[in-house]
């Protein structure tokens, strides 16, 4: 396993992970950038540590993660843990979705009176202030 991490293929899957195009991570790096520089950075094997670090700022990104991230080895750890049919998803929840919302339903109605008693109170007040 002494295969070279690829910096560039790492900023692409983050990149494309948080939703962000090529371009708005051009616009971010400043003027000397473009989409057509981005795609040239995302297919070099190696990059810059301080490329690096100002891509992992305006991803929000550490630095190890680009220099380090291997998909084979992630995709190895995530199998050997699930080898037993286990899930991450519980088939059983541990909360009654009905009550939840019974729960929401009962705050929503105590904050509604709270805010009819709030208006009244400012009612009162404004009378007084006009002089009813």
């Amino acid at each position: 396993m002494n295969e070279k991490i690829h910096h560039g293929r790492n900023i692409k899957r983050f990149r494309e992970m948080m939703g962000i195009k090529q371009e708005a991570l051009a616009f971010s790096l400043g003027p000397d950038w473009s989409q057509k520089k981005i795609s040239l950075l995302e297919q070099k094997e190696e990059v810059e540590e301080d490329l690096l670090r100002q891509v992992g700022e305006i991803l929000r990104i550490p630095v190890e993660a680009f220099q380090n991230f291997d998909e084979e080895q992630a995709i190895t750890v995530i199998s050997s843990t699930f080898n037993d049919n286990s899930s991450v998803v519980s088939k059983n929840p541990i909360f009654n979705p009905i009550d939840q919302l019974i729960k929401l339903h009962d705050e929503k109605i105590a904050l509604y009176e709270r805010m009819l008693k709030e208006k009244d109170e400012m009612m009162v007040r404004l009378e007084k202030l006009v002089g009813k």
